[in-house]
């Protein structure tokens, strides 16, 4: 049997945002009555990823989980967020052209560092599903996340289940 469903989360405007997704994607294993199978939790936006995360518990000063925090922290040291023209060679003419087709602005193409980390990370995660439960250990979460910081978007995360 297969099953989808989709939902949507506001990401924030300006800096890396996180989405706890697991009780929207529990609610969705539910629905499906799938006893054993996986889910598989994704997101079709190329500066997006998917992650499994173990609670962290405690919040850093940002507001973030402190798990959360080493993570972007790690990317900032590993791929700086594009803080000025020409820091990567991306976006070039003919993305800028492009976007201004489109009627976005060029500040919003300034987000190399967003595809380079989603490229790393991926755009999906796979989740055991037994007896119509995740399989994600005592603490573990799903998190979703928007490395885009050129502003705030409305993003879909997708879920299929696969199983019997």
């Amino acid at each position: 049997m297969v099953y989808r469903e989709a939902f949507t989360v506001q990401t924030t405007d300006r800096g890396v945002s996180f989405h706890d997704v697991t009780e929207h994607v529990r609610k969705i294993v539910s629905a499906s009555q799938v006893r054993d199978g996986i889910a598989v939790v994704g997101s079709q936006y190329t500066t997006c990823a998917v992650i499994t995360q173990e609670c962290a518990f405690d919040m850093s000063m940002t507001g973030l989980e402190t798990l959360q925090q080493d993570l972007v922290n790690v990317f900032e040291k590993w791929i700086p967020t594009c803080r000025y023209e020409g820091m990567y060679l991306y976006p070039g003419d003919k993305a800028l052209a492009h976007a201004r087709e489109q009627g976005e602005d060029a500040f919003s193409c300034y987000n190399a560092d967003a595809y380079l980390r989603s490229s790393i990370i991926g755009r999906s995660e796979t989740i055991i599903l037994e007896n119509g439960e995740m399989d994600l250990g005592d603490f573990g979460r799903i998190h979703f996340i928007d490395w885009d910081q050129t502003g705030s978007h409305e993003r879909t995360i997708q879920v299929t289940i696969i199983g019997e």
